[in-house]
């Protein structure tokens, strides 16, 4: 009985067995060799295409640089030595936000203040009540003498002023102070922290003068006259 050669195939196949792992790891290896290549590949062309961009301002300046020495002295400068001869470009300064103008203090003229006095003066007796040592004086009477210079002088803003609450809302009322509100009008009181908006109680209204009907004073009346001195006869 003759035995069977094992053919050329089955003689490899032990030897590819063995080389299956190699070639895996020369295929891996070769993809990512091919990137790297495509990678500097790209690289390479990006560079080559700037110097393209840059040959005709680059031969340019070579060939004014053979003419002209002192364009050749600029171009040191610039490239070699890393100091441009060339002036500066000036610094734009950052725009400055022009503080807004100062308060300008005026002088309150003393004439109408002294003629509402005089008018308050007049019908309530205010200053007369004001001037008056009250410690003496029994509660009833303090609150007697109050009433009439009230009468008066309500009668007085009534006739010469319009006055109105600066706040609408009702004393108590929850209000807001919203971010940039005239402190002049509107006065946070209390544990005040922090930026506006600030919520809190209104204590009080605050009053606005709308409008104001002194009357005229003749030039020649000395204003700081309250009330004239009366010499009974």
């Amino acid at each position: 009985m003759t035995d069977e050669k094992p053919s050329l195939s089955q003689r490899l196949q032990p030897l590819m067995q063995r080389l299956q792992p190699l070639m895996r790891e020369a295929k891996r290896l070769s993809a990512i060799g091919w990137a790297l290549a495509r990678r500097w590949l790209g690289i390479a062309a990006r560079e080559t295409w700037i110097v393209l961009k840059r040959l005709p301002i680059a031969s340019y300046s070579f060939a004014r640089a053979v003419i002209n020495p002192d364009y050749a002295r600029l171009l040191t400068d610039i490239y070699i030595d890393g100091a441009s001869s060339l002036p500066a470009a000036p610094v734009k300064e950052p725009t400055k936000l022009s503080p807004p103008p100062a308060a300008v203090l005026q002088e309150s003229g003393p004439d109408s203040a002294l003629v509402l006095l005089s008018l308050l003066q007049k019908e309530g007796r205010f200053l007369d009540f004001l001037q008056e040592e009250v410690s003496s004086y029994s509660d009833h009477e303090v609150g007697a003498a109050a009433r009439v210079v009230h009468e008066g002088c309500q009668r007085v803003l009534n006739d010469h002023l319009s006055i109105a609450p600066v706040r609408p809302e009702a004393e108590g009322a929850q209000v807001t102070l919203s971010k940039g509100f005239d402190p002049a009008a509107e006065r946070p009181t209390g544990h005040v922290v922090g930026e506006p908006p600030f919520t809190g109680a209104l204590v009080h209204r605050g009053w606005r003068a709308v409008e104001v009907r002194l009357p005229q004073v003749a030039s020649s009346r000395d204003v700081r006259i309250l009330a004239p001195a009366e010499v009974e006869l």
